[in-house]
């Protein structure tokens, strides 16, 4: 067999490598000094309710993220929790009530907290499975609410437009089943916890409910079917980004919100949540948006 020799090269191109790798790494030492590290993401920490808020914000915080600001979604199936953890510093922003809830909360709480932007505006509707039409409704009907005070105002305010009942001259939206002074077909009324509406829709005549919560749950074919709607006019009812007074300037949470507002994807997965209908929402932010008319069968 032959012998293998081995090479070895000679000692000034080992001397000349050496110089060439401490030339790099000075040279790497100079940039790190002068242009840093790599900057970590910015991040924002967003609180959200499951269904068209939730889907909506995870397509903006993607998007968010390839402009080099991380975006953490958490979701809450209560409508308490989520100032809670912004007022504890557990949370930026939250997403998920409009501005008479806020006020309300605010009032209640004392919690600092401040709306910043406009989101959806969506609308509700009074749903039932038996029966077809309002005025097939019968004697003592069963009629699901919301238990929180100022959806409940909003459900029992349709109900009046519906002239199912009469409430107080003047309450409006503030009221509650208190405020009711004419019942003519003695409803009995449920009051349920706002996201848990959709479940109540096989237990009860009525149930006032939310077109993207049916949507949510597999039910795209309920979501248009409302016996009545309200108009989606009215800017109080549209859903609120809200955040920490002391955090109502913060330019990370504005570049969020307008990356939310100016995505087309955004937009797209709102009108898919709810079911291509665009009678059942708006998008208040845009100039184009506007209201439309309470509509009964």
């Amino acid at each position: 067999m032959g012998s293998r020799s081995t090479i070895h090269p000679p000692a000034a191109v080992l001397r000349s490598a050496g110089r060439t790798r401490r030339w790099f790494s000075i040279l790497a030492a100079a940039l790190l000094l002068a242009f840093g590290a790599a900057p970590a993401l910015a991040r924002v920490k967003i609180g959200v309710t499951p269904g068209s808020l939730a889907d909506s914000v995870q397509v903006a915080a993607a998007e968010a993220r390839a402009q080099g600001l991380a975006v953490e979604v958490v979701e809450f199936t209560d409508w308490t929790t989520p100032n809670l953890a912004l007022a504890n510093g557990d949370l930026d922003v939250n997403y998920f009530q409009h501005q008479a809830f806020l006020d309300n909360a605010v009032k209640e709480t004392g919690f600092p907290l401040k709306s910043v932007a406009v989101g959806i505006l969506p609308n509700i509707g009074l749903y039932s499975k038996q029966h077809a039409s309002l005025t097939a409704l019968p004697d003592g009907a069963k009629v699901a609410v919301a238990n929180d005070p100022v959806n409940q105002g909003r459900g029992l305010a349709l109900l009046e437009t519906a002239g199912l009942i009469k409430l107080k001259a003047g309450i409006g939206a503030k009221a509650t089943l208190d405020d009711i002074v004419a019942n003519p077909k003695k409803l009995t009324f449920v009051e349920i916890e706002g996201p848990q509406l959709v479940r109540a829709l096989s237990d009860v005549d009525l149930a006032q409910g939310y077109p993207a919560h049916y949507v949510n749950a597999g039910r795209a074919d309920i979501a248009g079917k409302a016996l009545i709607y309200s108009g989606i006019g009215d800017l109080i009812y549209a859903i609120r980004f809200v955040t920490r007074a002391d955090r109502a300037d913060d330019p990370e949470i504005a570049k969020f919100v307008a990356i939310y507002q100016t995505s087309p994807a955004v937009r797209a997965r709102i009108d898919a949540s709810f079911a291509h209908n665009p009678s059942l929402y708006s998008l208040p932010w845009l100039p184009r948006a506007a209201p439309s008319q309470s509509s009964a069968r």
